[in-house]
């Protein structure tokens, strides 16, 4: 259908509520009827290697219903009811993606970021409770089975490992070495039993050996950090992952249509708003590498791969538009119609020449862990404000709020307050799994405060303008600045500290901090990072720029005053950009407007405004003329 607006959105919702579309209550119901529909039409392929010749596996809708029925079967065998967690710590594959879908039929799936530290995958799988963990088997030049081992050790809930051999997807001669260099991984001392997931799922059935669930319930958990003690859990219930299907089948997708792909499985991006469109709309999504764009060889092989499934949708993020527009397109991709990009705004110059390299338009999109994910996307065939995130998708209601007094009020068209969202994929009230966690997080009971602060224009369009909560946002990926600044106080030269987020044209932002130095103490910005990358226990949280201050700015009350460190980043990382162009403008100063966030205020000095323009549409943050 065409989806080119307001009023196509408005249609849609109002030709019957949500709870009346015609939509099956769990996934096993939402598989089954696309695998009936589209027996042997492609639903997924997956190649460990990134050639456009290299070996790959496609499963057809109805063979991925068997494999889907062959691990949830497993995992009721293993003791898993509807109410127990399967975790993974996978890279993407098939065998991720059986696990992904089984889980939810069997019980609740618990994806975990394979990046994570071992502590931070323990404190994930203490929390969830789990009971089964789905991970490698020790395969080259990964260390994500000795990161499980260590992390099982300490989460005494789990009982099974089930371990995934990658070796399968190489081909001779490669597949002959790997036996010879596996690494060896101690398993003496372990107190869960560990299987072979392909043994123990080749002994299922390949048809479902126990009754379905007859209505809506939770069926996943997403940890939405995991950088510092007790992660966040969000609850996400079989209405919010279809609801986020539904919404790729009605507005972009059919069975027709070739995804590509290289996000990670454990995000809800890739898990929800396109593996769901996929099993709501009969589409075939190609996952290529276990990293994806992270994947050896992905970007330069990217085109070609696109040529030869040709892919008629590529989802993105970002840093990876602005890694590809480093390489030539080196391939036929008159097929691709749409890229669509989330996790964190896009520079205007990126945009710009992402469309006049490939000829294929961007929308970008909106959306959060908390609320299953989709919230806003610019029309595929509409007007795409560029820096927006697009009108708010059918069924779901976008208000800018602000307090006045103890009271929450609506905001006016193009006033900033803080984004609160209501849909399908929303579960008020509980969308954490600890409660008191839930204090405080919705708006007249029904909607989300998300922590972002944005607007919303006379057209509809959402603008994100900032954040109410301080996470550093770096690849769409969250950190919190609390375990930078904690890690910075325990150096005994360091009386106050302050981390954020500066800008970066490749990851939107990097972690940055500010430091104020105890009374006659003597430390080094160098000695500092040090400290931080010894002592912050995530490696993307390491700092990449420290800056000690005679004072940092502080409020009334004491608080780090952040905005001015803000101001202080875009200021220091601008003018370098600047200046290693050879250009001679400088920001003079950063003001905060109501409508755009922070601003970057330039002295031209006579530099054009084209090639400053260039330079710093890189970035997210805009910039304007001092006079």
């Amino acid at each position: 259908m065409t989806y080119a607006g307001v009023a196509d959105r408005d249609a849609i919702q109002g030709a019957m509520p949500w709870d009346q579309r015609d939509v099956p209550k769990t996934i096993w119901g939402q598989l089954s009827k696309t695998a009936d529909a589209f027996p042997d039409r492609p639903a997924v392929s997956y190649q460990l290697l990134s050639g456009p010749k290299d070996k790959s596996e496609t499963l057809s809708w109805r063979e991925l219903q068997a494999r889907t029925a062959q691990a949830a079967n497993l995992f009721r065998s293993l003791g898993i009811g509807e109410g127990d967690v399967i975790a993974y710590v996978l890279p993407n594959c098939n065998e991720t993606i059986a696990t992904l879908l089984g889980g939810a039929v069997a019980g609740i799936v618990n994806p975990i970021n394979p990046l994570l530290e071992p502590e931070q995958i323990a404190s994930i799988l203490r929390e969830t409770k789990a009971k089964v963990v789905v991970t490698l088997k020790p395969f080259p030049k990964t260390d994500v089975p000795q990161k499980v081992a260590e992390a099982v050790q300490h989460a005494p809930g789990v009982n099974t490992v089930l371990e995934v051999d990658l070796n399968r997807y190489l081909a001779p001669p490669k597949s002959w070495i790997v036996p010879l260099v596996r690494p060896k991984l101690d398993r003496s001392h372990a107190h869960a039993d560990y299987k072979c997931f392909s043994k123990e799922v080749a002994k299922q059935s390949r048809t479902l050996g126990f009754a379905d669930s007859t209505d809506d319930r939770i069926a996943a958990y997403f940890h939405t950090g995991g950088t510092t003690g007790m992660p966040k859990v969000a609850q996400h219930k079989y209405s919010g992952m279809i609801y986020n299907g539904w919404l790729g089948a009605t507005l972009l997708f059919d069975e027709r249509d070739n995804i590509m792909c290289p996000l990670p499985l454990f995000h809800v991006f890739a898990c929800h708003v396109i593996l769901m469109a996929a099993l709501c709309s009969g589409a075939h999504v190609v996952f290529p590498t276990p990293a994806g764009y992270r994947g050896e060889g992905v970007f330069d092989n990217f085109w070609k791969l696109c040529e030869r499934w040709k892919i008629s949708f590529v989802i993105t993020v970002p840093t990876a538009v602005a890694a590809l527009m480093q390489r030539p397109v080196d391939a036929d991709i008159s097929s691709i119609k749409t890229a669509f990009s989330g996790s964190a705004p896009m520079p205007l110059e990126l945009f710009k020449r992402f469309e006049a390299a490939c000829g294929v338009t961007i929308c970008e999109g909106y959306g959060l862990t908390e609320a299953t994910c989709l919230v806003s996307v610019n029309p595929p065939d509409g007007e795409k404000k560029v820096g927006s995130t697009g009108i708010a998708l059918p069924y779901t209601d976008v208000k800018i709020v602000k307090m006045v007094g103890d009271a929450p009020v609506e905001c006016s068209v193009d006033e900033v307050g803080e984004i609160c969202i209501s849909n399908p994929g929303v579960f008020a009230g509980h969308t954490y799994t600890e409660a008191e966690k839930n204090a405080d997080l919705f708006h007249y009971g029904t909607h989300l405060r998300t922590g972002d602060l944005g607007r919303v224009d006379a057209d509809g369009y959402l603008w994100i303008t900032g954040r109410a909560k301080d996470l550093i946002i770096r690849s769409g990926h969250n950190i919190d600045p609390a375990e930078i600044e904690e890690a910075l106080l325990a150096h005994p030269a360091v009386a106050f500290a302050g981390a954020i987020g500066q800008p970066d044209a490749y990851a939107g932002e990097l972690p940055c901090a500010f430091v104020e130095l105890v009374s006659g103490a003597s430390v080094t910005e160098e000695e500092l990072l040090e400290h931080a990358r010894v002592h912050v226990h995530e490696r993307a949280a390491h700092p990449k720029h420290m800056t000690i201050l005679g004072e940092l700015p502080k409020t009334a009350v004491g608080k780090v005053f952040k905005p001015d460190l803000r101001k202080a980043a875009i200021t220091r990382v601008y003018n370098a950009a600047l200046e290693e162009q050879g250009l001679a403008a400088r920001v003079v100063s950063v003001v905060d407007d109501k409508k755009r966030g922070l601003v970057a205020q330039l002295d031209r000095n006579g530099a054009e405004e084209t090639t400053v323009a260039e330079v710093l549409g890189a970035f997210t943050r805009p910039w304007e003329w001092s006079q």
